[in-house]
């Protein structure tokens, strides 16, 4: 095989001491520290959240995803046998019918129907996927939707292991559109007094979707990272959305990406002069060093897992040695890392 320029996984690791993984959310939500870090001079500045208005301009424009995370979570049995099993949803492909992660899933097989609550919910498994999960047929007497919320329990990453009190903190404040397994968690830190500040500052902000998938959470196993194959998730950029970003980069102002997810999305509508189309659909672009930006001008996000996508993404903005450099200092300053930690803010 041919490997020479090829990048090689591992350099994208780093020693992450088990203590800094936060366990549980902070009181307040912007009370989250924020490292700055400048892409240019590779500059590092370790400041709060609550000053992120200070690091923008007017006229700039925040983009930010407004999925949210559905309790895709079901504890139940089968109804064959009564053994027990659990039911993790990735997505939705009709009224009915879902794709999901079954455990323990080896005699789980086409037929078998899984009853929670009780009975008041069963699905039926139709076929296995590739991937090795489960298509199955939900059906109740009451909607789905309803159910869920009752029976379900919203599904935290696995690398939390404390039992999450309230399960609105595992949301964003603006959170609007179902769909995720997992959080935009960079999105986590702002409130509405943050969002009163930009306001009166004359930054403004856009929503876009994206529904996170599990596959955020999985490492790169290759070797090398051009051999990964890159999960695909759903979104929808709007029209006024669309319009918000193309005329913030005609007059001159900045694009600041709120997540990685949104940064992803951007990249996909984008074309080679850095106008954003409107438009729904999947996206599978992996973004890796060498990849050249078309409108993302800034990105706030968390600090990711090593040998992780999301890290590999947050390189090819700001570069490797800059963003590994930002992480060991994050780590000597005792920053709180992952979903539940502090943010950064990449400038």
């Amino acid at each position: 095989m041919q490997t020479k320029g090829k990048i090689k996984t591992e350099n994208f690791s780093y020693y992450l001491p088990p203590e800094l993984i936060a366990q549980e959310p902070l009181k307040e939500r912007d009370s989250s520290r924020l490292m700055v870090l400048r892409r240019d001079s590779g500059q590092i500045e370790d400041s709060s959240f609550k000053k992120l208005g200070s690091y923008l301009e007017k006229g700039d424009l925040l983009v930010l995803n407004n999925t949210r995370v559905i309790p895709a979570r079901l504890l139940g049995h089968r109804k064959d046998s009564g053994g027990r099993v659990e039911l993790l949803l990735l997505r939705r492909l009709t009224e009915e019918k879902w794709e999901a992660l079954c455990s323990p899933g080896k005699r789980v097989r086409p037929g078998v129907v899984l009853s929670f609550g009780d009975g008041r919910l069963e699905a039926e498994v139709l076929q296995k996927t590739a991937a090795g999960g489960r298509i199955v047929a939900f059906r109740a007497e009451q909607p789905l939707e309803i159910l869920l919320y009752e029976l379900g329990r919203i599904p935290l990453p696995p690398y939390i292991k404390k039992h999450l009190e309230d399960r609105e903190r595992y949301q964003t404040v603006y959170a609007r559109e179902e769909g995720s397994v997992a959080a935009p968690t960079a999105g986590l830190h702002f409130t509405p007094a943050i969002f009163e500040e930009l306001k009166n500052k004359g930054i403004d902000w856009a929503y876009l979707t994206l529904h996170i998938g599990l596959g955020t959470f999985r490492p790169i196993k290759d070797e090398y990272v051009e051999d990964h194959i890159m999960h695909s998730e759903s979104f929808e950029l709007p029209a006024s959305t669309a319009h918000k970003i193309n005329t913030t980069r005609e007059k001159g102002g900045r694009i600041i990406a709120v997540g990685t997810s949104c940064c992803r999305v951007l990249e996909t509508m984008a074309n080679n002069r850095g106008r954003v189309n409107e438009g729904r659909g999947e996206t599978d672009l992996f973004i890796y060093p060498g990849y050249t930006f078309r409108v993302v001008d800034a990105l706030i996000t968390n600090f990711h897992l090593p040998r992780s996508t999301l890290l590999l993404l947050v390189s090819a903005f700001a570069g490797k040695e800059k963003i590994l450099a930002a992480y060991e200092k994050a780590i000597e300053l005792r920053y709180r890392f992952y979903s539940f930690g502090d943010a950064m803010l990449i400038i």
